[in-house]
């Protein structure tokens, strides 16, 4: 694995969307949602059956890691600093750190990188993690990519 990338959906058209992964040559797509499927049609492209069958048919290996999603309790430390904030969840720019100490002591103490690189295999060299949200500071994607970086040496986390 060279380069770790994240990438949101929102603010994205379909053709932009997969037009990012291609040109970054993204060979592994990582889904690291709970529920693979996004409400109403504008972002329909990313609901699990029709996200798997565009990446086949771009040659880009596709990944659900759900072990890797905030769990309920978890996201609702976020609803909680939002609320306090007066921040609405797309418009959030960044994740609150109540959030980020709940993940990492909830999710990724639990998670095994050795493990990851393993069940990606080692043709994996530019793998995307994906979530929806726009920004990545706002997207616990980047929790995620920042926490892989600090285990595998040498790799570069670019955010699309």
């Amino acid at each position: 694995m060279t380069t770790v990338y994240t990438i949101g959906v929102y603010g994205h058209s379909e053709e932009g969307f997969f037009n990012k992964l291609v040109d970054a040559q993204i060979d592994t797509f990582c889904d690291i949602r709970m529920r693979r499927g996004v409400r109403g049609s504008k972002y329909a492209f990313v609901n699990s059956k029709r996200l798997q069958e565009k990446l086949r048919s771009l040659n880009i290996r596709y990944f659900h890691f759900k072990e890797l999603a905030p769990t309920e309790a978890v996201r609702n430390k976020q609803k909680e600093d939002d609320r306090v904030q007066n921040v609405h969840k797309r418009s959030r720019t960044r994740l609150s750190q109540s959030f980020i100490d709940a993940f990492e002591n909830e999710i990724l103490n639990d998670f095994n990188v050795e493990d990851f690189v393993h069940n990606i295999g080692e043709e994996a060299k530019n793998i995307a993690l994906f979530c929806v949200e726009e920004k990545p500071e706002a997207c616990h994607r980047s929790v995620v990519a920042s926490y892989l970086k600090k285990f595998l040496a040498n790799i570069n986390v670019i955010h699309l």
